[in-house]
């Protein structure tokens, strides 16, 4: 059976059934795993990848404060607490911001501390204020708590804090700042490899923004983008490539009338988010030319620091597609020096790492780049050592390709 003809089959495209072939994607996905096992017809657990990808480690202390901090009624006690003074409403905007920066810094032990010194003051005004603008404060700091947790693999209290920041925004009965909260929970639901419900969450969130996209100095239509940008990520996941050009369509469509890259409730969105999300998406379809193309063309001295990591992660996974580690590494470790700390914490990043050992464990500088993000590498195998793997045994199963 010819990779064409197997494709289909499993609900993929040829390009993405050769990559894993040939060693630069591998199955993770169950239900993937499953439908290549059903066409096969042996057991799923003979297609699991057998490499170890990365040490276990303990959950540090902060990490376990962030999820404490969850569970400590803050809204209780700013209801029977005495009354206050009018809060400084311009400076607690400022600490919020100041936590925005250490999460796109991936500093979180200082988030913790911030976390706790500003809640306590935000669910004050929240309850003592009739204005918007606390509320949205409070909402604010709770999506950012909620895709930190998320980013630290905590995706159960990483829901709970996404649920928080909805139920504030719900409160408001702003319906576009539930949309930015909505937002967050795909974000969330993304990172936890939660795809059914990520998708159901975007795609019901833009059905319900549609109505306001035409209002007069409408905030809707920079988080109605940013959806559409999540929903062709989730669909680039799947392999759905038809989708995905729909959504960026649609997406740049959007762009073009919003005009200059807008933020609204903390949800950025315009033509720069369009751009890194194409390669994001053509990365995930395995069109690694595409990507490397497209991330030509972006300027990156533009860019936060963060958002310049995350497109050359990004560039390096298509160079890892492409079967070129030093490119890739040269890459990650630029990525490294602008964020070392949001890179450690990708699991894309690690993945892709995992791979670039596997090709070319001489690779100079792969070895140790490894061990700094958490990458066993003297554990990884080359492709031809590993047994038991989706690729090797889908090739086996299928016998010689077809011309």
């Amino acid at each position: 059976m010819s990779q064409r003809d197997f494709a289909p089959l499993i609900k993929r495209s040829e390009a993405w059934v050769s990559q894993v072939e040939r060693g630069v994607r591998t199955v993770k996905a169950l239900d993937v795993l499953q439908r290549i096992a059903d066409v096969l017809e042996m057991p799923v657990a003979e297609l699991a990848p057998s490499a170890p990808t990365a040490r276990a480690e303990p959950i540090p202390a902060h990490v376990r404060a962030l999820r404490l901090l969850l569970v400590t009624d803050h809204a209780l006690a700013a209801a029977v607490a005495e009354p206050v003074a009018r809060p400084d409403l311009d400076r607690l905007a400022e600490q919020v911001d100041d936590i925005w920066t250490c999460a796109h810094q991936a500093r979180y032990a200082e988030l913790h501390t911030l976390l706790e010194a500003l809640l306590p003051h935000l669910e004050t005004a929240s309850a003592t204020t009739d204005s918007g603008r606390a509320d949205e404060l409070l909402a604010a700091t709770c999506q950012v708590w909620a895709v930190a947790l998320a980013e630290l693999q905590q995706f159960d209290a990483a829901w709970a804090a996404a649920e928080r920041a909805m139920r504030v925004a719900q409160r408001r009965a702003d319906p576009v700042l539930m949309a930015a909260c909505a937002y967050r929970r795909v974000i969330v639901f993304q990172r936890g490899q939660r795809l059914d419900l990520a998708r159901q969450t975007a795609d019901s969130a833009r059905a319900a923004l549609e109505v306001l996209l035409e209002l007069p100095a409408s905030r809707a239509p920079v988080v109605y983008g940013a959806l559409t940008l999540q929903s062709a990520i989730i669909a680039a996941r799947v392999d759905d490539a038809e989708l995905v050009r729909e959504l960026l369509d649609s997406a740049r469509k959007t762009a073009s009338a919003v005009g200059a890259d807008r933020e609204e409730y903390r949800v950025e969105f315009g033509p720069t988010a369009v751009a890194l999300h194409e390669v994001a998406a053509a990365v995930e379809l395995g069109d690694a030319g595409v990507a490397i193309r497209l991330a030509a063309r972006i300027d990156t001295d533009r860019l936060p620091d963060f958002q310049r990591a995350r497109l050359l992660a990004d560039t390096a996974r298509a160079w890892a597609q492409r079967r070129r580690p030093d490119q890739a590494l040269a890459l990650l470790l630029d990525a490294e020096a602008l964020a070392p700390e949001y890179l450690a914490r990708q699991r894309s990043v690690r993945s892709t790492t995992v791979d670039l050992l596997s090709m070319d464990p001489g690779t100079p500088g792969l070895a140790e780049f490894a061990r700094r993000i958490g990458v066993d590498a003297p554990r990884v195998q080359p492709p031809e050592g590993r047994k038991g793997t989706a690729r090797t045994t889908m090739r086996a199963a299928r016998g010689p390709r077809t011309p």
